[in-house]
């Protein structure tokens, strides 16, 4: 009994190192930074909550604060609900539906960085597909990523694309676990595929729901390659996130201990609200 106790902590030990190393340290590291001025060059200097008080009155983390929430809330609602859409399609029994699904899945596991300077080439207001498009149709040529009215949203427009494949795989195994004798059962009573869907699909796939919502908006929250890629936070830091000015500060000035000071109030950010989101999601099913 001891030695296969002592086995399984061996077998476990490279996975907590590894969580030590990687994911552990790092927080207490930059909480540790968040109280110092730190310039990798000189030495810490203590100065206590100063970078804290200081971003009360930045007016750049706030704006980053602002564009980080409104990502979010352009990306997650419509990316899950589309997400949805698709799983239902790709829970069909068609011809080609196996195609249907490596397609949409194919972005996921292809590289933003080489996503994003797709589309910025697609976003290219003189030459770029889609103002190509938008000519056919008669509408006026858009400046996209140049523009701080429609930059934020071209951005958002991509990722949705990113990811929508993921959340379709997510939902559609949450699809396949919901038992076929439901559905027959609600049939026989007569029940329309709307009241299916609304009646069974639906609270069924709350366990699912609940965890593409929280998972997709922690990761809006932590939006940076497709801003440092497009837009380099602008114009008019209308793209600017709050991840990549911690990038900003800490790599291009240097600035390690205000960089881990928005880092630690990221990191509480993300906590409420993933709090939140637990308290106002249902995501319990019974059945």
């Amino acid at each position: 009994m001891h030695k296969q106790r002592y086995a399984a902590y061996l077998f476990v030990l490279p996975s907590l190192m590894f969580l030590a190393v990687f994911v552990v340290y790092p927080i207490f590291a930059a909480l540790y930074f968040s109280f110092h001025r730190y310039t990798l060059i000189e030495a810490p200097v203590w100065l206590g909550l100063d970078y804290y008080v200081n971003l009360l009155d930045d007016k750049r983390f706030m704006k980053a604060i602002g564009n980080t929430f409104l990502f979010a809330l352009m990306t997650v609602p419509v990316g899950t609900a589309l997400a949805l859409l698709l799983a239902l399609v790709a829970n069909r029994t068609m011809r080609g539906v196996m195609f249907f699904r490596a397609a949409y899945y194919m972005p996921v596991v292809t590289s933003f960085v080489a996503v994003s300077f797709i589309w910025l080439w697609i976003y290219e207001p003189q030459f770029g597909v889609l103002n190509d498009l938008f000519e056919m149709l008669g509408l006026p040529r858009l400046f996209w990523l140049r523009d701080p009215s429609t930059a934020l949203l071209s951005i958002a427009i991509l990722s949705i694309w990113k990811n929508v494949g993921y959340n379709m795989v997510i939902y559609l195994a949450g699809l396949q676990g919901i038992p076929e004798h439901l559905y027959e059962a609600a049939k026989i009573d007569g029940a329309s595929s709307m009241q299916r869907f609304r009646f069974i699909t639906v609270p069924l796939l709350s366990p699912t729901t609940f965890f593409v919502f929280v998972v997709y908006f922690i990761g809006a929250l932590q939006m940076f390659v497709q801003a440092w890629i497009l837009t380099q936070g602008g114009p008019l830091d209308s793209t600017l996130t709050v991840v990549y000015l911690i990038y900003s500060n800490g790599f291009e000035y240097l600035k390690m201990g205000y960089a881990a000071a928005m880092s630690m109030v990221l990191f509480c950010i993300i906590a409420i609200v993933t709090y939140v989101n637990t308290r106002v999601i249902r995501y319990d099913t019974y059945y």
